[in-house]
């Protein structure tokens, strides 16, 4: 097949179409579990560490089981580049049921996350804490999960604007929800943590209805038949949905792993520098979910040109995922740097006893955290590209390495064996980000140069 390429500009016209409403989407989903913490942060330190671990666990479990559903926005976006909108529609109905057979015991999972806490020594207030804020927030997971399913729906037919428009409204219901069964009022009881974690469960159902309303009130989607088809479990395409999602919801196992094992390891060193890890973490999803919108597009645009066996296409819409991702959270670094200060103020008040040394922990992190959201983001877009091509092994051994012999294993070493302490975990985090994504970017060159020589009217193969 004749290989062509679009012009760069219609090419970045494309890409933005997805990529914007979808960072603009991930940045508001953050945002739910950023107020949460400015809300509770006011009731001390000791709270804000709670919600911290209990909501980054719990939002990295989520992570994990998106990563493998996201495999689902892969075969229908490649559909899509085929022409073929039944296939589309199949792809969707088995992602509902996946999703509802890996949410469930999940949910269990997250309900007693404080056995973890306990088992590796957190604080014991601490562990208390964040046992009421779970058993408001493990309603979360189904919703979430069937949410993502129709956002990958959407995202594949680079129809993204809906997801953009109903997550940002919900930022904002979340924050008033949050205040008031936290805080009390207006005839309800103050609930305390509890309440801040129904809050968020309670938004996360109303996003789910709504998109589905949208989607079911389309004509223009009618003829993908998501509603109108039978729901059975395709056990041909169920297992083709697992086979290639286990290996990237290992991937994103691995790398959420990393950032778990640093959060009990913060809590390990103390009640304050898991705060001030808790509020870096708040400025470091930012650039991230920013990256994971210009990645969810870089992979839409990459499994299209696929569906159209296009492999030189696909090849440069990865390319200039990357380089615009590289581009944006380089300029990005400037707000960590600039404005340490203003960023740990949101999350602790000056009247808190802990302010003082959580404060200077939280500026020394923050200054790391400006180099390490670089590479944070662009492997997040270099692992989707690859993706796009259902190339999920190799990248999974490529994380493994980087994320845990670098990341862990050097920041652990820094840590406690050099006693840099809290600092030495993120220099160890920024390390493993940077080791990953130079060898996903060799990874994604080799990968492509090679599909390129092969006659890509054949069908594609992930090369070893």
């Amino acid at each position: 097949m004749k290989q062509s390429v679009l012009p760069l500009r219609l090419e970045i016209g494309l890409f933005l179409r997805i990529a914007l409403p979808l960072s603009a989407a991930y940045l508001a989903e953050l945002a739910m579990f950023i107020t949460t913490k400015m809300v509770v942060g006011r009731l001390g330190y000791e709270q804000l560490a709670a919600v911290g671990i209990a909501g980054d666990l719990s939002f990295e479990i989520l992570v994990i089981l998106m990563g493998l559903l996201s495999i689902v926005g892969v075969l229908a976006a490649q559909a899509e580049g085929a022409g073929d909108k039944a296939r589309v529609g199949q792809c969707i109905r088995q992602g509902f049921i996946v999703a509802t057979l890996i949410g469930l015991p999940a949910t269990l999972l997250i309900w007693n996350l404080d056995l973890i806490f306990r088992a590796t020594g957190q604080d014991s207030r601490v562990v208390e804490l964040a046992i009421e804020y779970l058993q408001g927030l493990s309603a979360i997971v189904l919703p979430v999960l069937w949410f993502a399913v129709l956002r990958n729906f959407l995202v594949a037919l680079s129809r993204s604007m809906a997801v953009m428009l109903i997550t940002v409204a919900a930022v904002f219901v979340n924050y008033l929800l949050t205040v008031w069964l936290v805080h009390g009022g207006w005839g309800i009881a103050a609930m305390g943590l509890f309440g801040a974690g129904l809050a968020t469960s309670i938004v996360s159902w109303a996003m789910f209805l709504c998109l589905l309303f949208y989607i079911y009130r389309q004509s223009s989607l009618r003829g993908y038949g998501v509603f109108r088809g039978r729901w059975f479990l395709d056990r041909v395409l169920s297992s083709e949905i697992m086979r290639l999602g286990i290996p990237v919801a290992g991937l994103t196992l691995l790398e959420a792993g990393m950032f778990i094992a640093a959060s009990i390891l913060s809590g390990f060193i103390g009640a304050k520098t898991l705060a001030a890890y808790g509020i870096v973490m708040s400025w470091a999803g930012i650039p991230f979910v920013i990256a994971m919108g210009l990645a969810e597009a870089t992979m839409v645009r990459v499994a299209h040109a696929v569906g159209r066996g296009q492999i030189l296409a696909a090849r440069q819409a990865g390319r200039l995922g990357m380089i615009l991702g590289v581009v944006l959270l380089t300029g990005l670094i400037i707000i960590p740097l600039g404005f340490a200060e203003k960023i740990i103020q949101i999350f602790i008040t000056a009247q808190d006893p802990g302010f003082i040394e959580v404060s200077k922990l939280a500026a020394q992190f923050l200054m790391i955290a400006a180099l390490f959201q670089i590479f944070d983001g662009l492997q997040a877009i270099t692992a989707r590209a690859l993706r796009g091509f259902k190339d999920n092994i190799i990248p999974l051994w490529i994380a493994g390495f980087g994320y845990w012999v670098f990341g862990i294993g050097g920041g652990s070493l820094l840590a406690f064996k050099f006693d840099y302490g809290g600092a030495g975990l993120w220099w160890g985090l920024a390390l493993g980000l940077g080791v990953t994504s130079s060898l996903l970017c060799w990874r994604f060159n080799r990968f492509t140069r090679l599909q390129l020589a092969l006659n890509s009217s054949r069908p594609l193969k992930v090369a070893s």
